[in-house]
């Protein structure tokens, strides 16, 4: 900031389209030269008027609080919106361009006014997360890691979510995903259930017993309706395979599908290879 160091206050008017702030002018013999402008926090904390002298140690204190006066401004604007974590807010003010120093005069401040607080946020958070999302543990975990809030108040927070909560968010996604894959086999879906839970976050424990029960729910039937569709297939993927070739390519495809060999040895026993070129 260009600042005009002169020893007088000449006059302070009121910002047009910020009545919250004031420019200062300092005396020149003529009008008046503008030399910087203030919060009315600061205005009134260092009692700047007409005809003060200002040195330049006074004038370098109210630069500073004037600072801290812009970002601490921001920082409530930034909390307007949602809680945040102290972390949150220290990178919000870095990316404005701020001090350190000057940061941590803002994050002291809004700590004393209780405005932030690291065990409050991560307890909403986690609320949050348990009663609008599909995340597991481990994810909103790693969430509030990244947030920088300490690991004992990320256990805490977490023990909100009860194991019953768990298991039936995760038995929820598995009935999803079984809705979605109809068409592969019950030793593919299973596995395919178990990736998943683990990407979204569930501890191996609720994976087992949740995938157990959602499977529970799939008709016996099942691999005997899917083996035909995969074994169309890989029929037709390898049509231009020799005959002879052609019906172990399709055991090898249904195979890697997770299909019993009983079940692949019944669907060849029921078609006619010649009459799939």
């Amino acid at each position: 900031m260009e600042v005009f160091i002169l020893p007088i206050i000449k006059k302070i008017t009121v910002q047009k389209r910020n009545t919250d702030r004031y420019n200062v002018f300092f005396d020149d013999g003529k009008e008046g030269q503008y030399a910087f402008s203030v919060s009315e926090d600061i205005l009134i904390k260092y009692d700047l008027r007409k005809g003060k002298e200002l040195d330049e140690q006074q004038l370098a204190e109210i630069f500073y609080n004037e600072e801290i006066q812009k970002a601490y401004i921001q920082a409530v604007h930034y909390l307007s919106f949602r809680m945040r974590s102290i972390k949150e807010v220290k990178e919000h003010l870095q990316e404005k361009g701020y001090e350190e120093n000057v940061i941590q005069e803002v994050i002291g401040r809004l700590l004393d006014r209780k405005y932030l607080d690291d065990r409050e946020f991560a307890l909403a958070f986690v609320k949050t997360q348990i009663n609008t999302s599909d995340k597991g543990p481990n994810v909103i975990k790693e969430d509030l890691r990244k947030k920088g809030i300490h690991p004992s108040i990320i256990d805490e927070s977490l023990a909100l979510f009860t194991n019953e909560e768990k298991l039936e968010k995760a038995v929820k996604l598995c009935e999803k995903q079984i809705l979605k894959n109809k068409t592969v086999s019950t030793k593919q879906l299973s596995s395919h259930l178990r990736i998943f839970l683990v990407r979204k976050g569930f501890e191996q424990v609720t994976i087992q017993k949740a995938v157990s029960l959602a499977l529970e729910n799939v008709p016996d039937h099942r691999d005997e309706e899917t083996i035909q569709i995969q074994g169309e297939k890989a029929l037709k993927k390898y049509r231009l395979v020799p005959p002879e070739k052609r019906i172990m390519k399709v055991k090898q495809f249904l195979y890697r599908k997770g299909f019993q060999l009983a079940d692949i040895e019944k669907f060849l026993d029921g078609i006619d290879i010649n009459n799939h070129e």
